[in-house]
């Protein structure tokens, strides 16, 4: 394995709404080839550092694009900082870049990486492997390569559900798990509540169904989003977001056009949702064996709030919560501030 550098109004939801809509997705299997071969150089592509738009005054003088190759695959990573090493986990449909407003704070007491995930930015397009399981062994592979044998999780959106698995499935490598903004990992089993029935309240369904959606194991979906791209994804970034402040212009702008390159780059961004049946069997499994490390569940005060924290308390046994006021579903955006004292606060206690 090697690397390369460069240079220079709420609705408090539960988590079992997302579990049962989560539990009607079918169409798990993965199709079409979709690989990019692993090359070795200098990540200078869009989606580097050296081309994000706007960054924070500074951040190229501590922060370095790096593609390592590990887990069979070359995965891109930003690294910066100096300290215990702190991984960040981004979710859908966004990439590293999402952390850009918290790491140069928290490289001030961390070693900070922020990966792409497997499908995502400059990571591989792989054919398959879009199940926790496997992406979360993609960052604990990860993690060894860059010389780290522990350290902390922090994962927001889809990077929750792969941080929950990366806790549960390497439990001698996370000291410390911070997840935020879903109601928890999907296919828990909560003993105190049934799951809805399908057809789900108007703001349920609305923040939900892109799952049910994005898991459609067709082109049709591929050639859907590609029809209205910009008008897919900020409906998203805007009903997640629970109004101002929303995610600047910029950031949409780089976001929408990191996700629709070329018809393979979208596709992958499906893989995930596309492996939607093994990943609820998979913690089903991982429930079995609770986490008995710290955990601590963030959640915006205008969309999944106190679930955030609630929704993983069945698979932990010391859980910590926090609602941030005022902020949607983009926390790292919407509120970095919060987000910075919060993460600190928690990992250095």
């Amino acid at each position: 394995m090697n690397s390369t550098e460069e240079g220079d109004t709420p609705q408090r939801l539960s988590r079992r709404g997302f579990v049962g809509t989560a539990a009607a997705v079918t169409g798990v299997s993965l199709a079409g080839a979709w690989a990019v071969p692993a090359s070795a150089g200098t990540p200078e592509g869009f989606g580097a550092v050296s081309t994000s738009p706007n960054l924070p005054s500074g951040f190229g003088r501590t922060f370095k694009s790096r593609f390592v190759h590990a887990n069979g695959i070359r995965q891109h990573v930003v690294v910066g900082g100096d300290g215990p090493p702190l991984l960040l986990i981004h979710g859908w449909p966004e990439n590293w870049y999402a952390w850009r407003f918290l790491m140069p704070a928290l490289a001030k007491d961390f070693t900070v990486i922020a990966v792409d995930q497997r499908g995502i930015g400059l990571t591989d397009k792989a054919r398959d492997g879009y199940d926790t399981a496997t992406l979360a062994d993609d960052l604990a592979a990860l993690m060894t390569a860059l010389g780290h044998q522990r350290f902390s999780v922090v994962g927001h959106d889809t990077g929750y559900i792969i941080g929950y698995a990366l806790a549960a499935d390497h439990r001698d490598r996370v000291d410390r798990l911070v997840v935020a903004e879903i109601p928890g990992p999907p296919g828990l089993v909560d003993p105190d509540h049934a799951p809805p029935p399908l057809f789900v309240p108007a703001f349920l369904n609305d923040k939900l169904w892109h799952i049910p959606f994005n898991g459609v194991n067709d082109e049709l979906i591929v050639d859907m989003v590609r029809s209205n791209a910009d008008a897919y994804y900020r409906y998203e970034y805007t009903i997640q977001g629970g109004g101002p402040p929303l995610l600047p212009e910029s950031a949409i702008k780089y976001y929408v056009t990191l996700y629709t390159r070329d018809r393979a780059t979208l596709r992958a961004s499906f893989g995930l949702y596309r492996a939607w049946d093994a990943i609820l069997a998979q913690n089903v499994q991982r429930q079995a064996d609770k986490l008995t490390i710290s955990v601590l569940g963030i959640g915006g005060a205008n969309s999944w709030g106190p679930a955030a924290a609630d929704g993983i308390r069945p698979a932990a046994t010391n859980v910590q919560g926090l609602v941030v006021p005022n902020a949607g579903h983009w926390l790292a955006e919407q509120a970095p501030a919060v987000m910075i004292q919060a993460v600190r606060r928690f990992l250095t206690a």
